[in-house]
């Protein structure tokens, strides 16, 4: 159950409780099913960490970690390595939760406490799947007009789910100083990444989105005739009311006063 040329698939274990992620290194004989222990974390950040590093071909997560959420984690994972074959263990008993999951590319959804029969079956099944995408087999199937779209189908769910939660966090958090690296580090993904699956689903970038985002909001303050157009422009966001100026213009066709008075006569 290896592939090309003897590489064992990878492994990553990834909870917050170490007894678990010892046991599961140590119960699993994993040179067994063609695996080798690549990396372990005890926290999400961590744990997206040696993901990256690692490049695993499978992983085991717990997704209710402090200060993490596993669902844009999942979707992370699953846009950054598309092919990773993803286990989730958790106690959390939500079926909604484990059907996003589930749509989102996660393969087995193992309640703690997992028995040893139920973790080997997880790991026989991921290694069957990523033996379907050997190299030489998927040459194979191309041949054959074979077409796998299971991963492209989870990896576009994965993008529309972090562009969903990005532009939400935008729009509650457009007041505040907001960077495209910060973002990305809420949504558990690269900037680039980032960057490619706002344009890919918005076909605008980020700071569009965000301008966007900070004139709607400026349009409706504007009707306030208390409110100064420089109060305006600090209370969405901008440090610069000239900055703002040009953006508003820019999206409106007109000036902050021109809308004011439009709106006010």
């Amino acid at each position: 159950m290896t592939y090309g040329d003897g590489i064992m698939y990878k492994v990553v274990i990834i909870d917050d409780e170490p007894i678990i992620v010892e046991g599961l290194s140590r119960v699993i004989k994993w040179e067994e099913y063609g695996c080798r222990l690549a990396g372990t974390a005890y926290d999400g950040m961590d744990g997206v960490n040696v993901i990256r590093e690692q490049k695993p071909d499978i992983i085991f997560s717990d997704i209710a970690m402090p200060g993490m959420d596993g669902l844009k984690m999942i979707a992370a994972i699953k846009v950054e390595q598309p092919d990773a074959m993803i286990a989730i263990l958790t106690g959390y008993r939500d079926f909604d939760y484990a059907q996003t999951a589930i749509r989102l590319g996660v393969c087995r959804f193992l309640l703690k406490p997992s028995n040893l029969s139920e973790l080997e079956e997880a790991v026989q099944f991921m290694v069957s799947e990523l033996k379907k995408k050997h190299p030489e087999e998927a040459k194979e199937e191309k041949a054959e007009g074979a077409e796998d779209s299971e991963g492209k189908d989870s990896e576009g769910t994965a993008g529309s789910f972090i562009v969903k939660n990005a532009l939400e966090y935008m729009e509650s958090h457009y007041a505040e100083k907001i960077t495209l690296s910060e973002l990305a580090d809420k949504m558990y993904v690269s900037q680039w990444h980032l960057s490619k699956l706002l344009n890919k689903h918005t076909k605008k970038s980020f700071s569009e989105l965000l301008n966007e985002i900070r004139v709607k909001e400026a349009k409706q303050l504007l009707k306030d005739p208390s409110l100064r157009v420089g109060d305006v422009a600090e209370m969405v966001g901008f440090l610069d009311i000239a900055h703002f100026s040009r953006v508003f213009k820019k999206c409106t066709e007109m000036s902050a006063n021109e809308y004011r008075n439009k709106k006010l006569g």
